[in-house]
């Protein structure tokens, strides 16, 4: 009765993605949360072949409301999946976050939302704010999971962490090569009971060939269903 929920910037698909699938599959996530979902032309066949290879399905059938979206695991029962638009300056810099709504066999259901945020640091407090302030409204325990473009010292790190903790391994993440930052990451709320964390058995070489940041992951438990809500704070 676990769930492993990860996250992975997969740099629009541009480089290995058998090597980038071989890393998924060791992972054997049950909800997969993406970045930097190629989103420019019909792509909608990339994403469904790469969900194939990686044993997964793409539930969402939208990609549109910016970078972001998640594929889930059949043993997974989705119980809904929805992408929301943020506030953007330019159309090439236009975000959107994802949120699926998983319940595991017994149990309620958890919020699982997929990130991005952007390269200024103001626009990327606005948007966790406006991130936060939807996951306030869903009933439950949750997780967001994503590239953050920061680090814990940033203003946006620190709102997500003001409800809810980092609960992935604080390794870094970027570039996948030599990683020297930890821009990804996957926080909880409290009622969220996280599970030892467990390595897999990858390939060094299908990390730095399949994209240029490395993925996190987390087991949690939802045993616990009651508990302190998402809070808007900062």
């Amino acid at each position: 009765m676990t769930l492993r929920v990860a996250s992975y910037n997969v740099r629009a698909l541009q480089d290995d993605v058998a090597a980038l699938a071989r890393t998924v599959r060791a992972i054997d996530p049950d909800v997969l949360c993406l970045q930097e979902v190629p989103w420019i032309g019909p792509v909608d066949h990339r994403i469904a072949d790469f969900a194939r290879r990686c044993g997964l399905v793409w539930s969402g059938r939208d990609q549109r409301a910016g970078q972001t979206s998640v594929l889930t695991h059949l043993r997974t029962n989705v119980v809904s999946v929805t992408h929301h638009r943020l506030p953007y300056r330019t159309r090439r810099d236009r975000r959107g976050f994802a949120v699926t709504r998983v319940a595991p066999f017994g149990r309620a259901a958890v919020s699982v939302a997929s990130v991005h945020l952007g390269l200024d640091g103001d626009e990327r407090l606005e948007h966790a704010r406006e991130i936060m302030a939807h996951l306030a409204a869903q009933p439950g325990p949750a997780l967001l999971a994503g590239d953050l473009n920061e680090q814990d010292d940033g203003a946006a790190w620190q709102l997500f962490g003001g409800a809810m903790r980092p609960v992935s391994p604080l390794e870094p993440t970027f570039p996948s090569r030599r990683p020297e930052h930890v821009l990804d990451v996957v926080f909880a709320t409290p009622d969220v009971r996280v599970l030892p964390h467990r390595d897999v058995p990858w390939v060094a070489e299908d990390l730095t060939a399949g994209t240029d940041h490395r993925p996190v992951w987390v087991d949690v438990e939802t045993t616990e269903l009651t508990g302190p809500r998402v809070t808007v704070t900062g």
